[in-house]
């Protein structure tokens, strides 16, 4: 009976559109109702979910984030990208791909790469005579790169709710992340050259090294976080702390994009963001504490065990299950559901879990552009007016990139698990 009151109120609210945190919430608040639990109890999950010190990173790292696109640090990236690939035919699609991979590095969230990326970019190939709509699907694909590469706001939440190395998960997410950027890359060289789009013209020598100078603070970063983290210098939350200090300053003083009285602004940006993930986290909390208490998990993971003990058909069994999933929640709330049902059925074949979660976070960011969710899809479109059916099929070359390095993560483990 509870399991049914669960699935009715979760897929009822959904279907009505109701945002995924209050749909979770609506339909957590409704079964433990029918448990007789006090208010209290209620009250106690959702803010027990929230008070943990490794999730302080995600405001952390939002925050340097939103420097990192007000302060003029984008614009620096972008312009040593484009200082590298100038020369190559369809040089600007090639400088998005390549932004796309450095600012995941940064950032930590697909969807404010996208924007950026999409505010910048889209109007200046359309000035060259770039088909929009690849344009726009191509700023979507690497954009979603940011939920990939660390720091990833989807790997801090898949190692608290699993208990992993969030430093392993962060180093083995990097090569993953740099090879779907290149097979974008591949697929944009392709296009461009079927299209004859223009390129920008070599830029001189001494032009790359200026650039290069110019950004070269801002490429620090993700190799300040990889290191220090990897190191033991700092704990994820720490290096989170750390960025965002280290954000602030640049955008001050070094790129002078932003000055003092726009770091209030700067700030509840960034902390209206962090609210409405906290949110998500506490709703899934309370939802998965509850399946929980009826051991739906262990039923769910004991069954998946039960179809087959190869962990190669198990994986691909999962792939297509996340794929499904990934269409109608977000990465967060995926994840903190998921994971505790998943995680354990995959040991138990013997998948490792630093390999499992990188999979697991490349397959739900295929979500980011599949409606109806679709958060990147949907923020593209605004951004460059596509309407979202077109461009939710030209971005189909772009997700078959992500799911080939899935794959290639399932049958070759060794590909991240190489940090343990």
């Amino acid at each position: 009976m509870l399991t049914a009151i669960i699935i009715v109120t979760f897929v009822l609210f959904l279907v009505l559109g109701l945002p995924i945190a209050f749909v979770l919430a609506v339909s957590s608040i409704s079964a433990a109702l029918f448990l007789g639990l006090p208010l209290d109890i209620i009250c106690q999950r959702f803010f027990t979910a929230i008070d943990s010190f490794p999730l302080m990173a995600i405001p952390l790292f939002m925050l340097a984030g939103t420097f990192m696109s007000k302060g003029g640090i984008t614009e620096a990236i972008i312009g040593f990208a484009l200082s590298i690939v100038g020369g190559i035919r369809g040089s600007l699609a090639h400088v998005v791909a390549i932004s796309g991979i450095i600012m995941g590095g940064i950032s930590g969230s697909g969807v404010a790469d996208t924007a950026a990326l999409g505010t910048v970019m889209v109007p200046e190939m359309k000035k060259r005579g770039y088909d929009v709509e690849f344009s726009a699907a191509l700023v979507a694909a690497s954009g979603a790169i940011g939920l990939i590469i660390p720091p990833s706001i989807a790997i801090i939440i898949y190692g608290v709710a699993t208990q992993s190395s969030i430093g392993d998960l962060f180093l083995a997410a990097v090569i993953p992340g740099v090879a779907i950027g290149f097979g974008f890359l591949i697929y944009s060289w392709w296009y461009t050259r079927k299209h004859n789009y223009p390129a920008e013209g070599a830029v001189p020598f001494k032009e790359k090294v200026l650039r290069f100078k110019t950004a070269f603070w801002a490429l620090l970063m993700p190799v300040m976080i990889i290191w220090g983290i990897r190191g033991g210098v700092f704990t994820p939350t720490e290096g989170g702390a750390v960025v965002a200090v280290y954000a602030l300053i640049l955008s001050l003083f070094v790129y002078r994009k932003l000055s003092i009285k726009d770091i209030i602004p700067v700030c509840i940006e960034a902390a209206i963001s962090t609210a409405a993930i906290a949110i998500i986290i506490a709703s899934t909390s309370l939802f998965g504490w509850i399946l929980a208490s009826e051991r739906i998990p262990q039923m769910l993971s004991a069954a998946l065990v039960a179809i087959t003990d190869n962990k190669i058909i198990l994986l691909i069994i999962v792939i297509g299950l996340l794929l499904i999933v990934g269409m109608f929640l977000d990465s967060s709330p995926a994840i903190l559901l998921l994971s505790p049902i998943l995680a354990p059925a995959m040991q138990a074949v013997g998948v490792d879990l630093v390999q499992f979660g990188i999979i697991m976070v490349i397959t739900l960011t295929v979500g980011l552009l599949t409606p109806p969710v679709g958060t990147a899809l949907f923020v593209s479109s605004n951004v460059t007016k596509v309407p979202l059916l077109k461009l939710s099929v030209r971005v189909l070359p772009f997700i078959g990139v992500m799911l080939l390095v899935t794959l290639i993560i399932a049958f070759i483990p060794e590909t991240v698990t190489w940090v343990s």
